[in-house]
């Protein structure tokens, strides 16, 4: 159809014109399109591979070529995603004529192709063709003009490939005339196709309009015989054609009513079927065999089978006319009918193999109509002979065993779904049945010649050994694909066979609908079998929709399964009007509606018989077949024998008496036996992954020997450096090495459990990444100078092998058997997880040690694997909500931000630091495009969804980049254009952090502006908090001489504004995003206004009555707090059902505010009332305690834990406020009840905070934590009972109430002692009273402890000063000081915990009461080691200190000396205060004893250095002499002046110390003052 130049069309009719035009162009022979998938599966195999390559050069080089493909395919990916939806169509060209319209003759000027590859490619083309057009038809009928152009392009471009095809094998054809049919049939093809492009493009012009559509399909059914057509003109294809014509033609005879009578006799009748269905099953497993072979092979068995069949059939009806009876006689015609319909199967499924050999499943197929055949013609000759018994059943199993013998001839597919270990249990199964009870039964019976139980023990061994071979096959398969060098199958997205089936299933069910004998119920049944098939073929549609990436794919299933459930529901209604009035009209409305399910089922079909949804075939390798033959050879020479044994058997059961035929019997039985043990053996020997298993724990035994040699000669200085390769190659190498094991260590996992066939495979690829790793970590360690850095390096690898090695024989152990022991499964699971830690510990040293040196290749890696993870295919259903995941990113993406700024700074002050904070984005830039996927997936639209995608991968393209840059500016830091570069880098990052912010927002502003509502609520209550303190201090005053009234109305107008914002809010929480904000916006202004209003108020009250100011105050803050629980109640119900239990729990908050606003607007009112205040007070308290206790009820765990401890601490104060209730309710005054109104709400609070902290604590357990909760609960609920009770004195006080005061307040006691009872079983047996003075010493002892350690930790980070180069001789007497401050510091840490163990030891032994009952003597000497232990730490500060500063050049050296002496003296008095009441032979004493030691050596050390230093000095000191006598005389006078100033101040110094000691000796518990003077 030319166009006039410059004329326009729609996209599908231009689409559909440049299709007819390149429908059969010449693109070169067997060319395809490749998907972008392909390359980006090429692009990681490339970089699997990079470990593996020795040659330095060739391995960047293809790592740098992978990374260009990636980065390319990912802006690919881009590039597409932006233009998705919009199709360019192409510009019309005129049509050209068919290239096959070439004379035959001309055809030997072609090279003569293969012509199996030839055929192949024919019938491959075929299917696409009709997939294309099944398409095309589906968007045509749809109207969608982009979709048209897609799909008329692709009918365009399959059809090229059969012109191709067809050409082939004309080529390869020798008979001219064949040749023609051919080629002919191909031009018709296109004929047909021309037109069908044709009719589309008016369709199209014209959507919706019958008469086209209906002209449409009339052509595309035209398309569809005429490739069938073609399809049949391959060489073998006719023959087969001509066998099932001869097939149906002879079939027809078994349509008459009677047949003429016989002329043989029954025995001759029975005589000729036993020998024409010896001849058909015969047949039928040569055809089998030769639909694998050449079409010559094929043509000659279809032809052998055709006559056979023709020959059976004629035996059959003669048979048939023996019997006198009519329902015999109807029973052998349905037989006969039976096998006819199965010998159409396998003829058809000889067919389909022959035309395309790699198709899968379709040799189990031909297997399986073979054997249908088989078994229909058992089921004829049993019904129809009459022998003696037992000698049909050896018939039977002599032909099932012939027809399953076929299944061991070539096993290159799956038989079954069996995995390995279950075709051994299989195997072992049938092998009892064949011998315990078959094999014996068989040769007992013939014995005894008990004929009925001789047959069912042959049909019984007849079945095992079908069972046992078919378990045979499917292990041999396995073995075979299991080798690592084989490829497994892959399974397709849908399988073909199943649409055939189904498809044949509904036609002939469709069929028996019309047929106008059909009778009611079998109407019913048709309609029952048509709904079962359509129903799975749109469940099937649904998930291969589900499963796909393409989009025209995915479309076009639910398309096609949309007409399918349509046209069925259309044909269900005739079926019921046909049930319900069975007539003529009825029947012919039912049969109109059966054409448009079965062009539907048809087209459907069609589609699904691409090739591109088809199942990938295993590659078996010589390996593998190898591996398979002692399996194979065991279980045939089994069949053999077993055939044997029946034969034998058969002639036995008629003539028992034979005796050479008894042995030959045994010989059979022995072979059959030893064959299975043998096939057992063989089975249990091969099983998948075990020789690879073993190999590979050799690689890595070696391995590690080799690791084992590098470690020793580190540590010996004599591992050579690395020459041939760069420091920056071998770490690039290792990194790559351990991402790859990393990656397979699931899947080695998984194999181990359940997979046994993958286990070889994916063992060796583990194994095979080890030996570089190895190599590049020796190389690198050889090249590292820090020897602790080498060490280091090369013990975590050793560790990550040795971690396989563990994880290998586990793998091995467990061989993929899910039956496997549970500790083995265990003892996996440990492995995997031991494994993993040692690859992330090797991968942290690797990422610092890049970093460190500026490497920055494998982080650009990761941020460019992150990138393209988020466009890789579906993932999982999201667990959270959109709000969790935005929650996270939004923290991420601003921890981004602040790396960023220090990149910034430091790219200024501290360059080479940019590679840690260049990791520190790294790994937060992975962590946001982790949370990305699934918050793209649960965002309110996918437009939000794909928007905050693409933020995100343009985010990691900028890091990526920023990266770069610092990479770049740590190697040269003086590099001010770089420098400049990475700032630009930095601000576009900060940039694009900003556009994710943003995205994150608009995917949903609601529920964005409540996280900064309740940020917001939370800042209001901390203020609310300190406003309490001022109050609470008598602080707050007034500002001039305002009054409470001046501030009433503000408070009540602001109040009830908050109660319409609430409102407001919980309307909008179900409500769109845009008002949610608003309403969030508006309730957090209100509530800051309401907040300032009443601070302001309670500060008019004046600061002389701090009480009633707490009260108010108290009142909105428990306002604030309500408003953040419904906030957050609002968020998470945003967007949810009505009926969600989220929605529940934002009423019940609504509630709870509504509640807490009256409570303050009640308070308001009664401020100023002197009368009720202190009641409205109490009021308020009760409901405040209410709503603590039911967040204190609910399961929700607190945000942190505490110790029993400040549990106990806590319960102090429920004690003092119970007093101060009782009190108040005896005096009832009202300044009374509003004191206790306020302590009640804090200690209450408090008390159920601490008990639910403590509770949830990680080391209580649970049946603890229920009785601390319960006892929390309890002691609540008697408080508040007491509170209630003050209330109802206050509004009615009598004695009688007043005396019932003692008795709550005793319930509220005794539930105080159960809650610290509860609080010491949490502490279990190592409670102790945090009271107690001895505890309080333990404490002081590891408070001095810490202390000490905080010293030598800031010792450790002082360096010496720098000096002038000195001469070799002098001795650096300041690192020496350094090193002995060092010493002292960590002895006396050592002394400190040895003294508190020795304190703890006492308590034991009783010396010390843990409750002491000698309370003053024990709590004295306990102050006394309490002192002590403070002493060493405060003097071993003051050494560091001393230290740091005489190293700095900024105090003496006779400080440090000073400092040292007392560090000493403080160490021996903690010391005798220790020795007080200790054993002196106990450990705890010995500990102490030699830590007490240490320190005195440390401090012996640290003052002979000093003094060495002083020494050093002095020597240096030159006193320059002046010459003059005057200058003289005045320097003899200035030196003698200095020493007598120097006599005194020593003389005082003395003074003042003896004073310090004779106060410190006062204060000395008396048992220490008597050490002291011993």
């Amino acid at each position: 159809f030319p166009l006039s130049p410059g004329s326009r069309s729609p996209p599908g009719q231009r689409g559909a014109a440049a299709a007819t035009a390149r429908g059969s162009g010449g693109a070169p022979h067997g060319h395809q399109r490749r998907s972008p998938e392909c390359h980006q599966e090429e692009a990681s195999a490339a970089k699997a591979t990079v470990p593996t390559i020795t040659d330095q050069a060739s391995a960047m080089q293809l790592s740098q070529c992978a990374k260009n493909l990636a980065a390319a395919l990912a802006e690919l990916r881009t590039a597409a995603q932006k233009v998705r939806g919009w199709v360019p169509s192409c510009g019309g060209t005129p049509a050209v004529q068919s290239q096959l319209e070439v004379q035959p003759t001309s055809m030997s000027l072609l090279i003569p192709p293969q012509m199996e590859k030839c055929a192949q490619d024919l019938g491959n083309s075929t299917k696409a063709v009709s997939s294309a057009i099944a398409h095309l038809l589906g968007e045509v009928a749809q109207g969608n003009e982009n979709y048209t152009g897609i799909a008329a392009r692709d009918v365009a471009q399959a059809l090229r490939s059969l012109s191709q095809a067809a050409r082939g094998v004309a080529a390869s054809t020798p008979d001219p005339q064949a040749q023609s049919a051919m080629l002919d049939c191909a031009s018709d093809v296109m004929d047909k196709a021309n037109n069908l492009i044709e009719e589309a493009r008016k369709a199209v012009a014209k959507p919706g309009d019958p008469e086209s559509q209906q002209r449409l399909a009339q052509v595309a059914k035209a398309v569809s015989q005429a490739l069938s057509r073609c399809v049949n003109c391959l060489p073998g294809q006719r023959d087969v054609d001509a066998a099932i014509r001869m097939v149906g033609e002879a079939s027809k005879r078994l349509l008459a009513d009677s047949f003429p009578p016989s002329t043989k006799s029954f025995q001759e009748a029975q005589s000729q079927l036993n020998q024409a269905a010896a001849g058909l099953n015969q047949s039928a497993n040569e055809l089998v065999q030769a639909s694998r072979g050449t079409p010559q092979d094929l043509a000659k068995s279809s032809g052998k089978f055709g006559q056979d069949f023709n020959e059976f059939l004629q035996a059959g009806v003669e048979m048939a006319s023996q019997s006198p009876n009519k329902e015999d006689q109807a029973q052998v015609v349905s037989n006969l009918k039976s096998i006819s319909m199965s010998s159409s199967k396998l003829l058809l499924a000889a067919k389909a193999l022959s035309a395309d050999p790699t198709a899968p499943n379709l040799k189990n197929q031909l297997a399986a109509a073979a054997r249908a055949v088989t078994d229909s013609i058992n089921q004829l000759i049993t019904m129809c002979t009459q022998q003696a018994p037992g000698q049909k059943e050896c018939d039977n199993a002599l032909r099932e065993l012939e027809t399953v013998k076929e299944l061991l001839e070539n096993p290159t597919q799956t038989v079954n779904d069996m995995s390995y270990f279950n075709c051994l249990d299989s195997v072992m199964e049938n092998s009892k049945v064949t011998w315990e009870h078959s094999m014996a039964g068989i040769s007992q019976n013939a014995k005894n010649s008990k004929l009925p139980e001789f047959g069912e023990s042959i049909s019984a061994a007849s079945k095992a050994l079908c069972g046992l071979t078919e378990a045979a096959a499917q292990a041999a398969y396995l073995v075979g694909v299991s080798d690592p060098n084989s490829q497994a199958g892959q399974q397709g997205l849908v399988d073909p066979t199943q649409f055939a089936r189904a498809n044949q299933a509904i036609q002939m069910a469709c069929q028996n609908l019309v047929d106008p004998a059909c009778t009611q119920s079998q109407v019913l049944s048709a309609a029952t079998i048509v709904a079962k098939h359509t129903s799975a073929l749109c469940n099937t549609c649904r998930v291969a929709s589900s499963r796909t990436a393409n989009p025209v794919a995915k479309r076009q299933f639910v398309q096609s399964a949309k007409e399918v459930a349509n046209s069925t529901a259309n044909l269900v209604k005739t079926i019921k009007a046909l049930d319900g009035e069975f007539n003529e009209e009825n029947r012919e409305r039912c049969r109109a509606a059966t054409a448009p399910l079965i062009e539907a089922v048809d087209n459907l079909t069609a589609f699904a018989s691409n090739p591109e949804f088809a199942t990938v075939p295993a590659q078996i390798s010589p390996e593998g077949r190898r591996a398979m033959e002692p399996i194979v050879s065991s279980a045939k020479t089994m069949l053999e024998s077993s055939a044997g044994l029946i034969q034998t058997a058969r002639s036995l059961a008629v003539n028992p008496k034979d005796p050479p035929q008894w042995s030959v019997l045994a010989g059979h039985s022995r072979t059959v036996s030893d064959s299975i043990k043998k096939l057992i053996t063989n089975m249990r020997d091969k099983a998948p992954g075990q020789r690879e298993c073993d190999e590979a724990i050799e690689v890595l035994n070696r391995c590690m020997r080799e690791v084992d040699q590098a470690s020793l000669a580190a540590i010996s200085q004599q591992l050579a450096p690395r020459e041939d390769i760069s420091q920056e190659a071998l770490h690039n190498q290792m990194i790559t090495a351990v991402q790859e094991i990393s990656n397979l260590i699931e899947p080695v996992a998984s194999a181990a459990r359940a997979e046994a066939s993958q286990l070889g495979h994916k063992v060796s690829q583990m194994a095979q990444y080890f030996e570089p790793l190895i190599m590049a970590a020796i190389g690198a360690a050889s090249k590292t100078p820090n020897h602790q850095q080498q060490m280091n390096l090369l013990d975590q690898t050793k560790t990550l092998a040795e971690s396989a090695l563990q994880m290998l024989y586990t793998a091995k152990e467990a061989g993929g058997n899910p039956k496997q022991a549970a500790h083995t499964q265990e003892a996996l699971e440990e492995a995997v997880q031991m494994m993993k830690e040692a690859v992330e510990d090797l991968t942290t040293t690797l990422n610092e040690a890049a970093s460190a040196a500026g490497v920055v290749g494998g982080m650009v890696d990761s941020i460019t694997q992150a990138i393209n993870q988020l466009d890789e295919g579906p993932m999982g259903e999201p667990e959270g909500t959109f709000v969790d995941y935005q929650t996270t990113m939004v923290k991420t993406a601003k921890a981004i931000a602040v790396t960023v700024q220090e990149m910034v700074t430091k790219s200024t002050t501290n360059p080479d630091e940019l590679g840690i904070l260049a990791n520190q984005l790294t790994n937060d830039y992975g962590q946001l495009a982790q949370e990305a996927k699934p918050a793209a997936l649960t965002a309110e639209n996918e437009e939000i969804g794909s928007h905050i995608k693409r933020r995100v991968q343009e985010l990691g393209h900028g890091c990526a980049a920023l990266v770069t840059k610092a990479g770049a500016l740590q190697c040269s830091p003086s590099d001010a254009y770089t420098k400049k570069e990475l700032i630009e880098s930095a601000r576009k990052v900060s940039e694009k952090v900003s556009h994710v912010l943003a995205a994150l927002q608009a995917g949903n502003r609601g529920t964005q502006a409540c996280i900064t509502a309740a940020s917001a609520v939370s800042g209001i209550i901390a203020d609310l908090d300190t406003t309490i303190m001022f109050a609470t201090a008598g602080t707050l005053n007034r500002e001039n001489s305002e009054t409470f009234a001046d501030h009433r109305e503000g408070i009540l107008k602001t109040a009830k504004a908050l109660v319409e914002d609430t409102k407001v809010l919980v309307q909008n929480a179900t409500a769109s995003q845009e008002k949610l904000a608003q309403a969030a916006q508006s309730s957090v202004s209100t509530i800051t206004r309401l907040a300032e209003v009443v601070k302001l108020g309670a500060a008019s009250l004046g600061s002389e009555d701090p009480e009633t100011q707490v009260v108010l105050i108290n009142a909105v803050k428990d306002v604030a707090k309500a408003l953040g629980d419904l906030i957050g109640a609002t968020k998470a119900a945003a967007g949810k059902a009505g009926d969600d239990p989220a929605v529940y729990q934002l009423k019940n908050s609504a509630k709870v505010m509504v509640t807490n606003v009256t409570s303050l607007l009640k308070t308001v009112k009664a401020v100023e009332d002197e009368a009720t205040k202190g009641t409205r007070a109490l009021e308020a308290t009760i409901e405040h305690i209410r709503q603590e206790l039911a967040v204190f009820s609910s399961p929700v765990p607190p945000a942190k834990v505490s110790t029993p401890e400040d549990f106990i601490r806590m319960t102090k104060g429920i004690t003092m406020a119970t007093a101060k209730a009782v009190a108040a309710g005896n005096s009832c005054r009202q300044e009374d009840v509003i004191a206790t109104a306020n302590l009640s709400r804090r200690a209450i609070a408090d008390m159920l905070r601490a008990c639910k902290e403590a509770a949830y604590h990680p080391e209580v357990s649970g049946d603890v934590r229920q009785r601390a909760l319960r006892f929390g609960k309890e002691c609540a609920d008697g408080y508040l009972e007491l509170l209630e009770h003050v209330l109802v004195i206050l509004q009615k006080p009598t004695h009688e109430l007043k005396q019932q005061l003692a008795g709550y307040s005793k319930c509220v006691a005794s539930s105080v002692t159960e809650l610290i009872q509860a609080a010491e079983a949490m502490k279990g047996t190592e409670w102790v009273d945090p009271e107690d003075p001895t505890v309080i010493a333990e404490n002081e002892l590891l408070g001095a402890a810490a202390a000490i350690e905080a010293a030598a930790k800031k010792l450790e980070q002082l360096k010496p000063r720098a000096k002038p180069k000195q001469a070799d001789e002098s001795l650096n007497f300041e690192e020496q000081i350094l090193e002995a401050a060092k010493s002292i510091a960590a002895a006396t840490s050592a002394l400190v915990k040895a003294a508190s163990a020795a304190q703890r030891e006492l308590v034991a032994q009783g010396k010390v009461g843990a409750i002491p009952a000698n309370a003053v003597d024990d709590g004295q000497w306990s102050q006394g080691l309490i002192s002590a232990a403070r002493m060493v730490a405060a003097a071993t500060n003051n050494l560091c200190e001393a230290a740091n500063a005489a190293v700095q050049g900024h105090a003496s050296e006779e400080k440090l000396i000073s400092s040292a002496k007392q560090v000493a003296a403080s160490t021996a008095q903690l010391l005798v205060a220790c020795k007080v009441k200790a054993d002196h032979d106990s450990e705890a004493m010995k500990r102490l004893q030699a830590a007490g030691n240490a320190v005195k050596r440390a401090s012996d050390n640290l003052v002979k250095a000093a003094q060495k230093a002083a020494a050093f000095q002095d020597h240096d000191e030159t006193v320059v002499v002046k010459e003059k006598m005057v200058g003289g005389i005045a320097q003899i006078i200035a030196a003698q002046e200095e020493m007598l100033r120097k006599e005194r101040e020593l003389e005082e110094a003395r003074k003042k110390l003896a004073m310090i000691r004779q106060q410190q000796y006062k204060f000395l518990p008396s048992e220490l003052r008597d050490e002291e003077q011993n």
